[in-house]
């Protein structure tokens, strides 16, 4: 098929929808608030903890050059322990979207298609 070539138009319940109206439906007001209701504090959390590790990165060496064991230190331990913070967030935003976006993002697909999902 050539590029000016086009398939058949079909009709598309779901192009049929004021997409202003479906965005300021309640389901979605509430899909985006439950969305936000995580992601914002989560962001927030791991910010701090990011910054906190900069800070004492930068200005506490004695704190962060602390002997744990053998050559590992104190800073060494709080930068793995950044990689651990984001696959624990990971691990937990996609417990949150199984459980409280997807199924209302679901219901909102099925009724946008007039239930043909």
């Amino acid at each position: 098929m050539s590029t000016a070539e086009h398939p058949p138009a079909e009709t598309n319940p779901v192009d049929e929808h004021n997409w202003v109206e479906v965005q300021n439906s309640p389901e979605f007001v509430e899909l985006r608030r439950r969305l936000r209701s995580f992601v914002f504090p989560m962001a927030g959390l791991f910010l701090v903890w990011y910054l906190l590790y900069v800070l004492l990165a930068d200005y506490a060496h004695g704190f962060m050059s602390t002997k744990v064991l053998g050559n590992i230190n104190v800073g060494l331990i709080f930068g793995l322990l950044q990689f651990v913070s984001t696959f624990a967030i990971t691990t937990l935003y996609v417990r949150h979207a199984n459980k409280n976006l997807d199924p209302a993002a679901e219901q909102i697909r099925t009724k946008l298609e007039g239930g043909h999902a």
